[in-house]
C-alpha cells in the first residue's frame, strides 16, 4: 500500500498572491505548483498562514482544488510578533511539532522550503535536521523557459539537503533540546561521572538521528534493559517510531522453538504448530525490538537476523513466502562478542553489523560519584512502588555510602544496589531506613558477594591436571584470587579489594604488583583471567 504524501509549508504572501485569474495563471506560483507535478501527487497539504492572509488562503486552496482534486488542504495560524525573530519562528513550529500526530508508518513528510521568510526557512532546515520533525526538505522554483515562450506554471520540483550556518541563539535551544534527550536517557539522575555522560549525549544523538542497529554492551546489572527502555521512549517523544517496543531475552530460546519466536512460523510448519505465528520481529514492526543477551543465539537464528536487519524480510519457520518488518534493533550483551567470533560461536558479519554503534556502559564500581544521586532516584523509585514514603537517616545515609563508595563490590552492579534500597525501605518502619537497617543489610550483600570458584573453575583456569597438582591450601586460596579477579575492573582493583587488610595496616605499597607476582606463581595474568570471565554466560 502507497504511503501517503503531506507536505507542509508556508503560505508566501508575495510568491503565491494573484487577485486577476489570468495573473494567476500566467505565473509560477510556488504552493500551487507543488500540486501539479504528476510525478509527486500530495495527498495532503499543511499550509501556516501569517496574520491577514485568509483571503489569499482561500483562494490558493480553491486553486489548488481545481488542478489536484486529490489534494486535502489544511489550513494553520502561524502568529508571530516579529517574523524575523528566530527564537520566536523556531519556538512557534517547535510548538506545533510537538503537537502534531507524526505517522510515519503509513506517510512520508516533505518540509516546503521555498516560501516564507528566511528566518522561516531556516528554522524549517534545523527543525528537519534536528529530527523534531521527521521529514524531508522539499524545494520548488519556476521552469526554465526560452525568451517569449509561456511560463510553465507547475515549475520544477526536487528534494534537497542545505548547508547552512549555525546561528548562535538557536544553539542554546539545541542544547536544551539534546540535554532533555540526554536527561530522559538517565531516569533523569543527576549523574556526575565524565565518562558516562560522554557516553549517554553521543547515544542520544545516534538514537535521534540514525535508525542504524545499536549494540549495548556491560556487565550483568549495568542497566542495559532499562536503557534500552528509555531510547524507546525518546524516539517515541520525537516521533521516531510508531510501533511498539518488543523486549526478548535471547538466552530463554533454546532448540526448535527458537525460531519461531523470533521469526514466526506458518501453520503445520512442525508438529504443534497448529496455528500460525508472526514471531518477535513481526511484532516489532514500526517500532523497537531490544535482543537482550544476543550472544545467546544460534548460528541459524544469527544468519537469519542478518537477513532481516540489512533486507526487512524474512522467511517465517516453514513458510516459502517472505514477510517484512521495519524494525529499529537494539542488541544488549555482557559477553564479548569478538571472542565467541574468534570461538567460532558468533558470525562475524552479523557482529560487524551489530557494532556499528557500540556503547558499553560502566560497572556500577567505576561510576562511584554517581553512587549518592542513584541512591536518591532509588529512594523515590522504591517509594511509588511499595506506595509510601521511603527515606534514610543522616547518619544511616553516611554509612551505606561509606560502605558503597569503599569496601562494596556491587557484584550485580544496579540489581543489588536497587535490591538493597528495596529491602531496606521495606523493611524499615514507615520505609524509615535507619543504621541499624543498613548495619543487617551491608552483612547480607557481604555474605551474597563470598566468592564461589571452586575446582571445576580452577580446572578451566589451569587444565584439570595442573589443577589436582596443587595442595588443599593453595586451591582455596587461588580460587579466591580468580574469583576477585573475574569480577574486578582492573588488577589495581582487585590488588585493592584483595589487600584490603594490609592497605589498613599500612604494610602493602603495591598491591597491583603484589597480585601480578602471585599470579605468575601459577603461570596466570589478570587479562587471561578478565577475558576468561567475559566468556561465561553471566546468570
Amino acid at each position: 500500500m502507497r504511503k501517503k504524501t503531506c507536505v507542509l509549508g508556508m503560505l508566501g504572501t508575495t510568491l503565491d498572491a494573484g487577485t486577476r485569474h489570468a495573473d494567476r495563471w500566467s505565473r509560477w506560483r510556488p504552493t500551487v505548483g507543488l500540486c501539479q507535478h504528476e510525478d509527486f501527487l500530495v495527498d495532503r497539504l499543511e499550509l501556516w498562514c501569517p496574520p491577514g492572509s485568509d483571503k489569499l488562503a482561500a483562494q490558493i486552496t480553491a486553486d489548488i482544488a481545481s488542478v489536484s482534486p486529490g489534494t486535502e488542504v489544511r489550513l494553520h495560524g502561524f502568529s508571530v510578533v516579529d517574523p524575523w525573530d528566530f527564537s520566536e519562528v523556531y519556538a512557534t513550529l517547535s510548538e506545533f511539532a510537538d503537537g502534531y500526530r507524526w505517522q510515519a508508518d503509513r506517510e512520508d513528510y516533505y518540509l516546503h522550503i521555498t516560501t516564507g521568510t528566511h528566518v522561516a526557512q531556516i528554522c524549517l532546515f534545523l527543525m528537519c535536521e534536528t529530527r523534531a520533525m521527521p521529514a524531508r526538505l522539499l524545494q520548488t522554483s519556476p521552469a526554465r523557459s526560452a525568451p517569449r515562450e509561456p511560463v510553465r506554471s507547475a515549475g520544477r520540483l526536487h528534494v534537497i539537503d542545505l548547508d547552512l550556518a549555525k546561528y548562535d541563539r538557536l544553539a542554546a535551544r539545541f542544547r536544551a533540546r539534546q540535554h532533555q534527550g540526554a536527561s530522559l536517557l538517565k531516569a533523569g539522575i543527576d549523574t556526575r561521572n565524565a565518562a558516562f555522560n560522554r557516553l549517554v549525549s553521543e547515544l542520544e544523538q545516534v538514537a535521534t538521528r540514525s535508525r542504524d542497529p545499536i549494540l549495548l554492551a556491560g556487565e550483568t546489572g549495568t542497566g542495559k534493559s532499562a536503557l534500552c527502555r528509555r531510547i524507546y521512549e525518546l524516539k517515541r517523544a520525537r516521533q521516531h517510531l510508531g510501533g511498539e517496543l518488543v523486549e526478548v531475552n535471547c538466552a530463554t530460546l533454546r532448540g526448535d522453538t527458537a525460531m519461531s519466536a523470533l521469526f514466526g512460523h506458518a501453520r503445520g510448519a512442525y508438529t504443534g504448530a497448529a496455528e500460525a505465528r508472526g514471531g518477535f520481529l513481526r511484532k516489532a514492526d514500526g517500532g523497537l525490538v531490544f535482543l537482550d543477551e544476543v550472544g545467546e543465539l544460534g548460528r541459524d537464528e544469527q544468519a537469519m537476523l542478518l537477513k532481516a536487519i540489512e533486507d526487512k524480510r524474512f522467511f517465517p519457520v516453514g513458510s516459502d513466502k517472505e514477510v517484512a518488518s521495519d524494525f529499529q534493533l537494539i542488541a544488549g550483551t555482557n559477553r564479548d562478542l569478538a571472542a565467541l567470533v574468534r570461538a567460532g560461536r558468533f558470525r562475524d558479519d552479523l557482529l560487524a553489523r551489530l557494532a556499528l554503534w557500540t556503547f558499553t556502559l560502566p560497572a556500577l564500581r567505576d561510576r562511584r560519584e554517581d553512587l549518592a544521586p542513584n541512591l536518591d532516584y532509588e529512594l523515590e523509585r522504591v517509594s511509588a512502588q511499595l506506595g509510601h514514603r521511603a527515606s534514610m537517616s543522616k547518619p544511616a545515609r553516611d554509612a551505606f555510602l561509606r560502605f558503597a563508595l569503599g569496601e562494596a563490590t556491587w557484584a550485580a552492579n544496579f540489581r543489588d544496589f536497587g535490591a538493597a534500597i528495596r529491602r531496606m525501605a521495606t523493611l524499615g518502619d514507615g520505609g524509615r531506613i535507619d543504621e541499624a537497617a543498613v548495619t543487617r543489610e551491608i552483612a547480607r550483600l557481604g555474605a551474597s558477594w563470598q566468592p564461589s570458584a571452586g575446582a571445576g573453575d580452577l580446572d578451566d583456569v589451569l587444565g584439570a591436571e595442573r589443577a589436582a597438582a596443587l595442595d588443599r591450601f593453595d586451591r582455596v586460596q587461588l580460587a579466591d584470587v580468580v574469583a576477585v579477579c573475574r569480577r574486578a575492573a582492573s588488577l589495581s582493583a582487585a590488588g585493592r579489594e584483595l589487600f584490603a587488610s594490609s592497605r589498613a595496616a599500612r604494610t602493602s605499597r603495591n598491591d597491583a604488583d603484589r597480585l601480578r607476582k602471585y599470579l605468575a606463581r601459577f603461570s596466570l595474568t589478570f587479562d587471561e583471567l578478565r577475558r576468561a570471565a567475559g566468556a561465561q554466560v553471566s546468570s
